[in-house]
């Protein structure tokens, strides 16, 4: 006999996709949260080590799941850090979307590994941010003084975070046999 607490008692068909896109995106959430405690030598620039999940995801699950993953952890993450609606959430939404669109565009690219689509999508993450800062908050042309300090903590994280997922998906590979 089920309990209620069975999610197939309740009336709703958990599919293996389910599984793997909230196990995904809790860990990507957990390592968002962790990140925002952080200290920063700039305002906003975090290392993004839960993009890292995010790229995972497209690399070893598709579009679908990283879609899935990279929005639920904003959205998941401002609630529970209490920035739900408030301007740091536009600002971490802005970049994920930005992010996420680069990612869409180039993952079907041949030749591509982590790095190649980290650092773009580190790039366009920080662009959006920028133009949702412009835009919304601070329309001000000194604003773009700061870009290239945070274009190139977007290059470096996210070299960083493509080799780290590389490393990742060649593990998980030796693992299963196919390496």
């Amino acid at each position: 006999m089920r309990s209620i607490s069975e999610p197939e008692a309740a009336g709703v068909a958990v599919s293996s996709l389910d599984r793997r896109i909230a196990g995904l995106a809790a860990l990507a959430v957990v390592i968002h949260l962790a990140e925002a405690a952080l200290p920063s030598p700039l305002p906003g620039i975090k290392p993004g080590l839960a993009n890292v999940v995010v790229l995972y995801a497209l690399l070893r699950h598709g579009l679908q799941v990283a879609l899935w993953v990279g929005l639920l952890r904003v959205l998941v993450g401002s609630l529970l850090l209490g920035t739900f609606l408030s301007p740091g959430f536009f600002l971490s939404l802005s970049g994920a979307v930005a992010s996420l669109a680069v990612l869409a565009l180039m993952h079907r690219l041949p030749g591509l590994s982590g790095p190649g689509l980290a650092v773009p999508a580190a790039m366009a993450h920080v662009m959006g941010q920028f133009l949702t800062a412009y835009v919304w908050f601070i329309p001000h042309a000194g604003l773009f003084h700061l870009l290239p300090a945070f274009l190139t903590a977007a290059l470096l994280f996210g070299l960083a975070g493509g080799l780290a997922v590389n490393r990742l998906l060649d593990r998980g590979l030796a693992r299963e046999g196919r390496a």
